[in-house]
């Protein structure tokens, strides 16, 4: 694998993609204090529908950072937690998270300028 960002096959590309997805950055941080059941996760997080977050959910196991744990028992009860991979993400996303707060402002300034020369 190749570490030129413009190409298909580059890792650093990989991690763009696992970024590039508003929710999977959601999710692993309402994952971060621990192990949760999709409803508990629903509720925490704001706007995310039962479809989407199965589908993130997916997603998140299929490349290594969230497991599945199904409880015995009746009814059957699932939890999701971060992986030791996922939670080498969490620093990251603590970075981009800290870069929002500090520059919020700015973009929404330039988001409102453009809009305005819209009309």
């Amino acid at each position: 694998m190749t570490t030129d960002a413009f190409l298909a096959d580059c890792r650093a590309r990989l991690a763009f993609d696992l970024l590039s997805n508003t929710w999977n950055a959601v999710v692993l941080r309402a994952l971060r204090d621990g192990p949760r059941r999709p409803v508990e996760l629903r509720e925490r997080i704001g706007g995310i529908s039962s479809k989407v977050l199965t589908e993130t959910l997916r997603r998140l196991r299929f490349n290594g950072l969230v497991e599945r744990h199904a409880h015995p028992g009746a009814p059957p009860r699932v939890e999701y937690r971060l992986t030791p991979l996922g939670r080498t993400l969490l620093a990251p996303l603590d970075a981009v998270g800290a870069w929002a707060f500090e520059h919020g402002d700015e973009v929404m300034a330039a988001q409102e300028a453009a809009e305005a020369t819209q009309d």
